[in-house]
């Protein structure tokens, strides 16, 4: 017994030698949660907490999107132009009448979005105008019929539990999932009237309940948004009107490698059912045009960037971090690689920013998660072979790692700097499965008392 615990000890002062991030992954796992307990053991307020207002930020396709046509719009077949000066009706909304209506097509071309290299920025069509729905409440997200937990309803259904209300203390923010938030230096109006609209909200919340200041989550690309949303504001609003930054499997500033996947065979990310035709292929044009499908590619910083750490493989070439762009124009995306020279060279010219406000990140580990991608006879149609690593199946640990590392690199973000990694949480699902929902709830009820 003695020798046991001299080894135990031992190995407990070998992990203090290692990186904080690395040293928690390898650290021994708690004891599992048993998720088969009774459906009526939920995480309960305790009398003494004080809810503070809480504003979800939901997941890439959560938000509904509304159209409308003007003159301007030139259809390319005469029956996407049918609803040509009729007002708003749903783009992105319910999918489920797309296929049954032959409007596929027509929602491929209005959902596109094109590049003004003149203003650095992206635009609808000419002729057509979005905008998003239900922003500011908690039940304006995405319905999907077949996958009711999809679109923090679970959550909300949890909050709702221990006394949070929509409209009152609970609130939406979803944004136009088509782009992605600005990198300092770059131009975003979609995004620049989206945290003004954030801004207003937060305030709003605050003031309504006593000044009490606003815990923001943000799920997946939501994450993501309110982070940088947070980074953006200035230090006093901040440290204002924000008390918590909750983030369950944020997308990471170092890049995963799903992005690149998506890009190349396209992405099934907008859930249509009933599709006739391969859904990922038939959408990847749209896809493409998204800036939101560039913006998470992995970084040469995280992932390499020489020949040793090939990405993405093919007979012809590898293609490793530092070679993203010229990755895009071989699967044919042209005119995204030259988008995507664009948006690294800000990416390249910052540091890394922190949001300087008290932040907790949530993350799954345990999963085969890609990190190769083999293309060998080039054909990027088909779906590619993987080689796997670790990671929550779709966000790669080392990309976790990197970005724990560069929060608790500066003093004052280190303080207030909380991460968790939950063994077998997968990424769409750390916010519907009971047993890690729960940890994330704890984690709220925790942000509320601190």
């Amino acid at each position: 017994m003695g020798i046991d615990r001299r080894i135990v000890r031992l190995l407990s002062l070998l992990l203090l030698l290692l990186p904080s991030g690395l040293r928690e992954h390898l650290s021994p796992a708690p004891p599992a949660i048993d998720h088969r307990r009774p459906a009526d053991d939920h995480v309960t307020a305790a009398d003494e907490v004080v809810l503070h207002p809480i504003v979800l930020v939901p997941g890439v396709s959560c938000s509904e999107l509304e159209a409308r046509l003007t003159d301007a719009y030139r259809p390319s077949t005469p029956h996407c132009g049918a609803l040509k000066g009729k007002g708003w009706f749903g783009l992105w909304a319910n999918c489920s009448d797309l296929p049954a209506h032959h409007y596929v097509d027509c929602f491929v071309e209005q959902m596109r979005l094109v590049y003004d290299p003149a203003a650095g920025d992206y635009r609808n069509l000419p002729g057509v105008e979005t905008r998003v729905r239900n922003f500011g409440s908690a039940r304006g997200f995405q319905r999907n019929p077949e996958h009711t937990d999809w679109c923090l309803e679970v959550l909300r259904q949890e909050l709702e539990r221990i006394g949070y209300r929509d409209g009152d203390t609970m609130f939406g923010a979803p944004y136009d999932l088509r782009h992605a938030p600005p990198l300092p230096g770059q131009k975003s109006e979609v995004f620049a009237r989206y945290f003004q609209q954030l801004t207003r909200l937060i305030e709003d919340a605050n003031e309504n309940n006593h000044g009490r200041k606003a815990i923001l989550f943000g799920h997946s690309y939501g994450g993501m948004v309110a982070l940088e949303f947070v980074r953006g504001a200035p230090v006093a609003w901040r440290e204002r009107h924000i008390k918590h930054l909750v983030l369950a499997a944020p997308l990471p500033d170092g890049g995963f490698m799903q992005p690149v996947r998506l890009f190349a065979s396209g992405s099934d990310l907008l859930y249509i059912p009933e599709m006739t035709t391969p859904l990922a292929l038939t959408l990847r044009p749209m896809w493409r045009s998204f800036e939101s499908s560039i913006s998470n590619f992995p970084t040469p910083a995280v992932f390499g960037g020489g020949d040793d750490a090939p990405l993405v493989v093919t007979k012809e070439r590898n293609y490793s971090a530092a070679d993203m762009d010229e990755f895009l124009a071989a699967a044919g995306g042209a005119a995204a690689a030259e988008r995507f020279r664009r948006r690294r060279t800000v990416a390249g010219r910052g540091r890394f920013r922190v949001p300087m406000v008290p932040t907790t990140c949530i993350n799954g580990v345990g999963i085969e998660t890609a990190e190769r991608l083999v293309y060998w006879d080039g054909d990027f149609d088909k779906d590619p072979e993987q080689v796997n690593g670790d990671g929550d199946e779709d966000i790669n640990l080392v990309s976790m790692l990197a970005f724990d590392e560069a929060m608790r690199r500066h003093p004052g973000q280190n303080k207030m700097y909380k991460t968790i990694k939950l063994r077998g949480a997968r990424h769409g699902t750390i916010i519907t499965e009971d047993w890690s929902l729960k940890r994330v709830m704890q984690e709220i009820l925790e942000a509320n008392r601190i």
